[in-house]
């Protein structure tokens, strides 16, 4: 295995972190950033992953199987499916409380009205956001509120738990820059500082750098309301995809030494991106859409289409 290749990896992963911090860039220079501009970031993102995991990475793995039943594959895509699962699970099961205030809450419940005790405790949630102890709905627009309290409190211990969580949470899409980079220095790629880079790469790293951010812009949000900095929004919203260039290069280390597990690799990463897409990214989109025209259906769709019509012609070049 190459060192630079190693490099190489590491950097595409850095660069969709990176990303993430675009999310916040808006603020420096609005107060508000519209919904629909979010959604269609959204939808773009969600088009282009999709497309690239059914015309590129299931292709590619559909391939290995020389003509045979892809098992692997389908293992592979099966356990993506699987992890995403049960990382949502793991997530949903952990709850953090910072705030002694919360705790008094839960004792004691809000102030009753008219002689009637009406309990309307808040959890912080290890997602980052707040929402009733009895709501077991998906997660909303502001869920990244917990990150944006460490960050405003300076609560190292905080901070590293949620990036251990966050670990938990990212590294499918680390996974998947990956996976793509697997036919690196191959012949039929881009021409890139004298390496082959697969097309495939390029548009997977592209596609979720889009997906960042809009996921930066939810995590700022809730630190533009605490009178946060706009450097410290930027620095929260790299923050929070940290893990995605070393999910990165130990998907394409992984790759690269078992070949022979490689269709398992492509199905792996095809399964985590279709699965977030359906789970985490369309309901997301349309829960920031809420109040547009159409419920946000319009600008969502508007962007799958662009998607995937910019991914697919790109991909059979």
């Amino acid at each position: 295995m190459i060192l630079s290749h190693i490099v190489l990896v590491f950097v595409a992963g850095l660069v969709t972190a990176l990303a993430t911090g675009l999310g916040a860039i808006p603020f420096f220079f609005v107060e508000e950033f519209s919904d629909s501009w979010n959604v269609a970031l959204w939808g773009i993102a969600s088009g282009i992953m999709v497309a690239a995991s059914l015309f590129g990475l299931i292709n590619e793995g559909l391939q290995y199987a020389a003509g045979g039943f892809p098992a692997l594959m389908i293992g592979g895509l099966l356990t993506g499916v699987a992890l995403v699962e049960a990382s949502d699970r793991l997530l949903d099961r952990i709850d953090i409380d910072t705030d002694d205030h919360a705790e008094t809450n839960h004792r004691h419940g809000n102030d009753s009205v008219g002689g009637e005790h009406t309990d309307t405790t808040t959890e912080i949630n290890t997602d980052g956001g707040s929402r009733p102890a009895t709501d077991t709905g998906t997660q909303g627009p502001d869920d990244h509120r917990l990150e944006a309290k460490a960050f405003a409190d300076g609560d190292l211990k905080t901070l590293v738990l949620i990036l251990g969580i966050l670990t938990v949470h990212s590294f499918p899409e680390g996974v998947a820059v990956g996976v793509s980079f697997a036919e690196l220095g191959f012949e039929g790629g881009m021409n890139v500082f004298g390496v082959a880079i697969p097309v495939l790469a390029v548009f997977m790293t592209v596609a979720i750098s889009i997906h960042n951010v809009p996921e930066g812009t939810a995590i700022a949000i809730p630190m533009r309301a605490m009178g946060l900095s706009k450097w410290r929004m930027v620095g929260a919203a790299v923050f929070s995809s940290l893990p995605q260039p070393i999910g990165a290069v130990i998907a394409f280390a992984f790759v690269t030494w078992a070949e022979s597990f490689l269709p398992f690799g492509f199905g792996f990463a095809a399964g985590a991106m279709i699965y977030l897409v359906i789970t985490e990214f369309i309901p997301e989109a349309l829960e920031t859409g809420s109040d547009l025209p159409y419920g946000g259906y319009r600008a969502l769709v508007g962007g799958i289409f662009a998607g995937v019509a910019v991914m697919v012609p790109l991909l059979y070049v």
